[in-house]
């Protein structure tokens, strides 16, 4: 390499040194993202979240958190996830080994047959056409880092590598929501069961009472047809139940990784809720939120690889050597046969049909894209715990309006009843009306608990619980 090539390889170098800054940027998180009036018409300056809660220690029943602990250790979804990671680390791994040179070993013999008359020698000269050539020799190749490209491409594997942990965590969040949700849809199913089961029971006698009513001429046949069809009509509630409470415990299992079958339960009326919902601040999405963080670690690898796009188009410098021994004899195989090159390349790109620029644009388009995805998820995460909030806070409305509802209708009915049996002006269509609205309220006040417990789950999981 002469005096005037290794000039101008230091000069480029001091160059890259000066305007390297200038070809790629430090990621910065956008100040255009906002997340003033995410949680609508809740204003907190508390920064005490539920988010940060254990969830052991959110939910109190331990048939439950032993379900959600055998779920985080089976949940196929969960293992996949993980093995996402494993891959994204992989690759973060090889990103901080480019800064390395390559080394490569190569041994050979070529054994090769030249033509005679290919090699055109005048007549009389004896030449050997044929040799085997022997070689053993090490080769290494190196790219400095001068514009940032290597430096880009870590920091977005980095990116990429975060953004396959956080996933996991959503994944893991998701799941634990699910779990509980499920759960307690299972014990409301249990519950309705339970009262459609004894409704039944109680208008099975209704039945017989009415019976009785019209041998003593106080109702007509009428009120006996009706009575049967009213016991009938709590009958066909009990199998849409069992068939709701098995369907319900298989989807259970398959969030458990595991084969259908039974669930191990509580009942619904021993579930307890946390006193102090606290939802703290919205800003606290960005780090709370697993997949709000997922969407800004895809942002960041976007950005590097803009910045990345940009360094083609400047010019690499590739440092090249090799050594070894060659030789025709493998008896004197190390005798005199040392070989060596060293090569300094520096290429730039002048016309390679538009591909950087092509790289270039669809770098920014892609960025403006994961930009975007990063605003919904903020945007979705406020709009999830806004509705969970106010979904508990109207279930807590309706349970003072429920239970006084149901109170008056079991009135109504013994009332009614009582009518029918010693006064001939009470008609028994008051009785079945009462009777069918008193179920129809039971049921409606187990799923108003249903409702209120599942929005603590869904509150829970909105502010980003369940993963630390």
């Amino acid at each position: 390499m002469t005096n005037s090539s290794h000039k101008y390889i230091l000069m480029v170098m001091t160059a890259a040194l000066l305007s390297a800054c200038s070809v790629t940027k430090k990621y910065e998180r956008p100040t255009t993202l906002s997340t003033d009036k995410l949680y609508r018409d809740q204003a907190s300056a508390d920064s005490t979240t539920i988010a940060d809660m254990p969830w052991q220690s959110v939910f109190k029943d331990e048939k439950l958190n032993a379900l959600i602990q055998k779920g985080l250790d089976q949940n196929l979804n969960l293992k996949n996830a993980i093995e996402n990671i494993v891959q994204a680390n992989a690759s973060l791994r090889q990103s901080k080994l480019a800064y390395y040179p390559t080394l490569q070993l190569d041994a050979n013999a070529t054994h090769n047959k030249q033509s005679e008359a290919g090699l055109n020698f005048p007549a009389g000269i004896n030449i050997n056409t044929l040799t085997t050539t022997y070689k053993l020799g090490l080769s290494t190749s190196w790219e400095a880092d001068i514009w940032g490209k290597l430096s880009s491409k870590k920091r977005a594997a980095l990116a990429t590598y975060l953004a396959s942990d956080a996933a996991k965590q959503a994944v893991q969040t998701q799941l634990i929501s699910d779990i509980a949700n499920n759960y307690f849809r299972l014990l409301a199913y249990d519950k309705q069961l339970a009262i459609t089961q004894e409704t039944l029971e109680s208008r099975i006698k209704n039945v017989q009472t009415i019976k009785d009513l019209k041998e003593g001429a106080i109702v007509t046949g009428a009120a006996v047809v009706q009575s049967e069809a009213n016991q009938h009509a709590a009958e066909v509630l009990i199998p849409d139940l069992k068939q709701s409470i098995r369907e319900t415990e298989n989807a259970i299992n398959i969030l458990l990784g595991q084969a259908p079958g039974p669930i191990d339960r509580s009942e619904l009326g021993s579930q307890i809720v946390p006193e102090n919902l606290a939802i703290g601040l919205p800003s606290q999405l960005l780090q709370n939120r697993p997949d709000v963080r997922q969407a800004e670690f895809n942002f960041r690898n976007a950005f590097e690889m803009t910045n990345m796009a940009k360094t083609y188009f400047y010019p690499s410098l590739t440092l090249t050597a090799s050594t070894g021994f060659s030789n025709l004899e493998l008896k004197d195989f190390f005798a005199n046969s040392v070989f060596y090159s060293i090569i300094g390349g520096l290429t730039q790109p002048i016309f390679n049909q538009g591909l950087n620029k092509m790289r270039l644009t669809t770098a920014q388009s892609q960025q403006v894209q994961a930009y975007n995805n990063f605003q919904q998820s903020l945007l979705t995460a406020g709009q999830e715990v806004s509705n969970a909030l106010y979904t508990y806070e109207m279930a807590v409305e309706k349970e003072d309006s429920r239970t006084k509802q149901i109170e008056a209708l079991i009135k109504a009915v013994d009332y009614t009843k009582q009518l029918l049996e010693y006064s001939s002006a009470t008609n028994y269509t008051d009785v079945l009306t009462s009777e069918q609205n008193l179920l129809a309220a039971q049921l409606s006040g187990v799923n108003d608990n249903l409702q209120k417990l599942q929005a603590v789950v869904d509150l829970y999981r909105a502010l980003g619980g369940g993963w630390k």
